[in-house]
């Protein structure tokens, strides 16, 4: 690896580059640093490919990894009590981190669920969804969040923090970590701080999250800040002031490349419960666009090593009131960049973002697996939700908007009878307990309202006949 004056260092096992690959000789991943101080581009964490190919072929880092997945005889390691999906594959996420440092809620490994009644009789070859919000905090923001905050925890064991870091100012250690959010990454943030002992600070959009959504990082001890605005507003407001490092106050939004390091396992989890096989389609939700570019990163790996012999093709669903991924796909990918949207109200809140910071990685990750973006709207989220939880599952409406743009490949014919699809479920749906109620409060075709009864034998079997008629 690439030292800070540029010359190899094979110790050092991953690095802090720049993006836009300008030449920056790049930085530890224990220092504080958000963007390329010489282009002022996104950063990522690259690793040491040469080194993790001597370490092993494909066929080793599938049985290493299959070794560690759910076992309780890797317990006694301390990375994560031997169950934490990313930590089992610590040696592509952050090999350098000790692991006294770890702070692990036994994230990742979460289910893969064949589900057959959204699929049949669509002619769309099998589908799965991959259930990250069975997660601790209920979302898979664990999965980015547990290596932030350990990484957090190691600059503090250090005692690096706000001036330690390639080109920042004076200041001293780390001393709170913060984020803008939309209900989850808060969650995640205010858990993995709680379980560390580290303070959280979380701005909200006043009254655009779930009440569910809300409680998380209240409970949990975090500084909750309510601001009047949406947000992009409220990320604007986190980065300037992280962006003063004399502050003390460390990033957690996906702007900071740590996260899409634990984030990008999905992918490779998706494979492995497949039996390191690859899906033709995988499609994700799109807010901030770190989630994309981290399912990309953790495939592209795995391909470079062989532990897999293709990328799958990837799908971003966006929402329609905030699409601007959608319109710069539509566009041909303009050489301007983002242009960024006001976003509208959604009930998909969590990627109501009119302006992802995450844009260029998103389109180098989609330009290299041949990927695309759909457009999703209220009316279709909604009813896809709900034709998704009359077959058992009980979606969120990040999670509906992904099941709506798959359902869009199918018609279009982008989704053939032969392939095989995995849409990642964001969240549990058990955070969005209002989405559910107005829907089936609502006249819409597919309303299951509760029936007023009366206490009798004759009224029940009346009543039950009754559903049972109307479903033959």
């Amino acid at each position: 690896m690439r030292r800070m004056d540029g010359r190899q260092e094979r110790s050092e096992r991953s690095r802090l580059m720049c993006f836009a690959r300008c030449g920056w000789g790049g930085a530890s991943p224990f220092e504080v640093v958000y963007h390329c101080p010489q282009c002022g581009a996104l950063l990522e964490v690259e690793h040491d490919v040469e080194a993790l190919r001597e370490a092993g072929d494909g066929r080793a880092w599938r049985k290493r990894f299959d070794s560690r997945l759910r076992r309780a005889a890797w317990a006694g390691s301390g990375w994560g009590g031997g169950v934490s999906g990313v930590w089992g594959k610590r040696e592509w996420v952050l090999p350098d981190l000790p692991e006294e440092s770890v702070v692990s809620l036994y994230e990742g490994a979460t289910p893969l669920l064949a589900a057959p009644g959204i699929a049949q009789g669509r002619r769309a070859g099998s589908l799965w969804i991959k259930q990250c919000g069975h997660a601790h905090t209920g979302s898979f923001k664990d999965l980015g969040m547990t290596v932030l905050v350990s990484a957090v925890n190691e600059m503090i064991r250090r005692g690096r923090g706000a001036g330690a870091g390639a080109g920042a100012g004076g200041g001293g250690g780390v001393r709170a970590v913060a984020c803008a959010s939309t209900g989850d990454t808060s969650a995640a943030l205010a858990a993995y701080c709680a379980r560390a002992g580290i303070p959280a600070v979380v701005l909200l959009p006043a009254g655009k999250i779930s009440t569910a959504q809300l409680i998380q990082p209240v409970a949990n001890g975090a500084l909750v800040l309510a601001l009047e605005t949406d947000f992009d507003g409220c990320m604007q407001v986190v980065r300037e002031l992280t962006e003063d490092l004399g502050t003390g106050i460390y990033l957690a939004n996906s702007l900071n490349s740590l996260r899409i390091e634990g984030q990008k396992t999905v992918g490779i989890e998706v494979v492995q419960q497949l039996g390191w096989t690859v899906p033709d389609w995988i499609v994700i939700p799109g807010g901030n666009l770190g989630n994309v570019s981290a399912l990309a990163k953790g495939l592209q790996l795995a391909f470079e090593l062989g532990a897999v012999d293709r990328l799958p093709r990837i799908c971003v669903a966006q929402v329609s009131a905030a699409d601007p991924l959608y319109q710069a796909f539509k566009a041909g990918w303009p050489e301007t960049g983002l242009t960024p949207v006001t976003a509208g109200e959604t009930q998909a809140s969590a990627i109501r973002i009119g302006a992802p910071v995450s844009y260029d990685k998103a389109v180098a990750a989609l330009k290299a697996t041949r990927g695309v973006v759909c457009a999703v709207g209220e009316e279709e989220l909604a009813d896809t939700s709900a034709l998704a939880d009359r077959t058992g599952l009980f979606t969120c409406p990040h999670t509906a908007v992904a099941l709506a743009a798959w359902r869009q490949l199918v018609e279009a014919g982008e989704v053939g009878s032969a392939d095989r699809s995995v849409v990642v479920s964001t969240a549990s749906g058990l955070k969005f307990p209002e989405f559910k109620v107005r829907y089936h409060e609502s006249a819409a075709a597919g309303a299951n309202r509760p029936v007023d009864c009366e206490a009798s034998v004759s009224a029940v079997r009346e009543a039950v006949e009754r559903r049972l008629h109307a479903t033959r």
